[in-house]
C-alpha cells in the first residue's frame, strides 16, 4: 500500500494545491511592488513609463527583485500546472517559460527611452520579454481546450480571449511605446496576463482531488 492510502493523506496532491495557489499570489505581488516602485520614484510617470524602466538607477535592483520572484512564483505555478489532471504539457511548459523569461529580464536592463542606441542589455530585455508574453498568450489559447474538456465554456471563452489579447496588447505596446498609448497597451498585457494566471490556477487547484482521501469527491475530466 502507498503512504496515501495508509495515512488517508495525499502529499502529492497536497503539493500541486500548493503549487498552483503561487500562480494566484504571483500576480498581485508583481502588480503591487510595482506599483509601489513607480509610486516612489522620484519623476516616474505612470502614464508615460513602463514598469520596466524601474529597472534602471541605483534602485532598479528592487524591481529587479520584484521580477525575480515573480518569475519564480510562476514557475512554480506551472510545474504545479503540469501535475494536474488533464492539463496541457505544451501549456505548462510555455508557462513556465514566461516565469523563467521575468526572471531573465531582471538582469537585462532596458535602454533609456529617447537614448537613441540600442544596447545589448536592452535587446536581451525586449526578448526575454517578448519571448516570455507570448509564450504565456500561447498558453491561455492551448489551455481553453482543457476548459472545454471541462465543460466550462466561460472558462475556455474567457482563456482563449485572454491569449489573444496578451499577445495582440504586448506587440501593439511595444511598437508604441514611446507613448502612453504604447504604455497602456502594455499594462493590458501585464493585468491581463496575471488575471488569467490566477483564473486558471484556481480553476487547477479545483481540478486536483482533495488530499484528505476521506474528503475526495470524483474528478471531472
Amino acid at each position: 500500500m502507498t503512504a496515501a492510502t495508509t495515512t488517508g493523506f495525499d502529499r502529492a496532491a497536497a503539493v500541486t494545491r500548493s503549487m498552483l495557489g503561487w500562480g494566484v499570489v504571483a500576480g498581485p505581488f508583481y502588480l503591487v511592488f510595482g506599483l509601489i516602485l513607480a509610486l516612489t520614484r522620484p519623476g516616474f510617470d505612470l502614464g508615460r513609463d513602463a514598469l520596466s524602466l524601474l529597472l534602471l538607477g541605483d534602485a532598479g535592483w528592487l524591481q529587479a527583485l520584484n521580477l525575480v520572484l515573480a518569475g519564480l512564483m510562476t514557475v512554480v505555478a506551472a510545474v504545479g500546472l503540469w501535475r494536474t489532471p488533464g492539463w496541457s504539457r505544451t501549456a505548462a511548459v510555455l508557462v513556465g517559460a514566461y516565469g523563467l523569461g521575468l526572471v531573465l529580464s531582471a538582469f537585462a536592463a532596458p535602454d533609456r527611452p529617447g537614448s537613441g542606441t540600442a544596447t545589448v542589455g536592452g535587446i536581451l530585455h525586449l526578448a526575454f520579454g517578448g519571448i516570455g508574453f507570448v509564450a504565456l498568450g500561447v498558453a491561455a489559447i492551448v489551455a481553453s481546450g482543457w476548459f472545454r474538456r471541462r465543460r466550462s465554456r466561460s472558462g475556455a471563452a474567457w482563456s482563449l480571449v485572454a491569449g489573444i489579447l496578451v499577445i495582440v496588447a504586448f506587440v501593439a505596446g511595444g511598437a508604441l511605446s514611446a507613448g502612453p498609448a504604447g504604455v497602456a497597451l502594455l499594462w493590458v498585457a501585464v493585468v491581463a496576463g496575471w488575471a488569467w494566471l490566477a483564473f486558471t490556477c484556481v480553476a487547477a487547484y479545483r481540478a486536483v482531488p482533495h488530499p484528505v482521501l476521506a474528503n475526495r469527491q470524483p474528478v471531472t475530466t
